[in-house]
């Protein structure tokens, strides 16, 4: 067998590079021999080719949502994808001995939350340690040239198809020409709370080796497109049953998975401003990154009565340091749905912003703030 050529060189206008010595594989369970392997040849693929991306066309990219999430999506589909400035590329990775074609998973073409502007097809010689860029191409060629195939529902487009140099990508961002990258996809009908717990139950049965071609692609697509239930999903088909329970973390400690996620139990000081006393309260904290700056979400039980209010509060790491104007914290039922003041707005700079809710034992939340958190992806939060 020839020998590939020296990695960080162009050979017949492809790109190789060298699979690190010792990749930084992270284990991670997975429930099948096929999801596993999966997870392994994309974090392969995602630890040589992010350097050199980083590096030679955009210095902001980095995984998307974040790393934490990545053993989700591949526990499920192939691909890893990156954002780089306002964009999004897709890896999609294969260790098939021919480069002949193309296939991405219909997850990253058509959720809308998912698709990219770019997929980059990549085989992987595991053995002879590279990898070879051997094209790439745009959600609108895909979408417009691409084969769908029903059966394993792929998108597929011949190598010929491609384009071979990946550097090709740099000179026309450089050029700043206008292109289309993205054609247009049908937004995914969301589905009801009780209808996604059927789902999970049926499909978090690890013994179904593809759940991803048990239901219509309709079901499956929105359940996905929810961050909260894809981690549910994930969570179940492991045999992980209550991963994201408040009371639970407070009673016997944040789990393994959660502090993945940068969850951590702290003891709060709260300073009553009418009787000017302090009470100290056990409850749950992140730290965020927005726009640079971080900030402290906080979690707590408002009382110890049977009401069960619960506190949300944003604040400034900064000693001193406020929340701009425009920043808002909101709080969303499981399935995405407002409720009666369930968000506060910083109309101007100001210290905090707070909401407290009244909860139903075992009730689940998700929350958001705008802008947008750096890593953010969905979490619901159970009661």
């Amino acid at each position: 067998m020839l020998n590939a050529p020296p990695p960080f060189t162009i050979d017949s206008q492809h790109l190789y590079l060298e699979i690190p010595q010792s990749p930084e594989v992270q284990e991670q369970p997975y429930s099948t021999p096929g999801a596993y392997q999966r997870g392994w040849i994309n974090q392969t693929c995602l630890q040589a080719f992010l350097p050199w991306f980083k590096e030679e066309i955009a210095p902001t990219a980095r995984v998307y949502p974040n790393s934490a999430a990545l053993p989700s999506f591949w526990e499920v589909v192939n691909g890893t994808a990156i954002t780089f400035d306002r964009d999004r590329l897709v890896l999609i990775p294969t260790l098939a001995i021919d480069d002949d074609e193309l296939r991405v998973p219909q997850e990253w073409v058509d959720i809308p939350e998912w698709a990219a502007d770019y997929y980059v097809a990549v085989q992987v010689n595991a053995d002879d340690g590279w990898m070879k860029i051997f094209g790439y191409t745009t959600h609108q060629i895909l979408k417009t040239k691409g084969v769908y195939d029903p059966g394993d529902r792929t998108y597929s487009l011949e190598s010929e198809d491609l384009i071979p140099d990946i550097n090709v990508l740099w000179v026309t961002r450089q050029l700043n020409q206008p292109e289309a990258l993205r054609a247009e996809i049908a937004p995914l009908n969301s589905i009801a709370k009780t209808q996604a717990e059927n789902l999970l139950e049926r499909l978090g049965d690890r013994d179904l080796k593809f759940p991803r071609l048990v239901v219509p692609f309709s079901l499956w697509g929105a359940l996905l497109a929810h961050s909260g239930w894809r981690k549910k999903l994930y969570e179940l088909r492991q045999g992980l049953l209550i991963q994201w329970s408040i009371p639970q973390w407070l009673q016997t400690g944040v789990t393994n998975l959660a502090q993945q996620w940068g969850w951590e139990k702290r003891e709060f000081v709260v300073v009553a401003a009418i009787m000017r006393s302090a009470e100290r309260f056990l409850g749950l904290s992140r730290q965020i990154i927005v726009a640079e700056h971080t900030y402290e979400l906080r979690i707590f039980p408002k009382t110890a009565s049977e009401d069960y209010v619960w506190r949300f509060e944003l604040q400034s790491t900064t000693p001193g340091g406020q929340i701009p104007a425009g920043f808002k914290l909101r709080l969303l039922t499981e399935d995405l749905q407002a409720f009666e003041n369930n968000e506060d707005t910083a109309t101007t700079p100001v210290d905090m912003l707070y909401l407290e809710v009244i909860l139903e034992l075992g009730e689940g939340l998700v929350w958001e703030i705008e802008p947008a958190p750096e890593d953010y992806d969905r979490e619901i939060l159970r009661f």
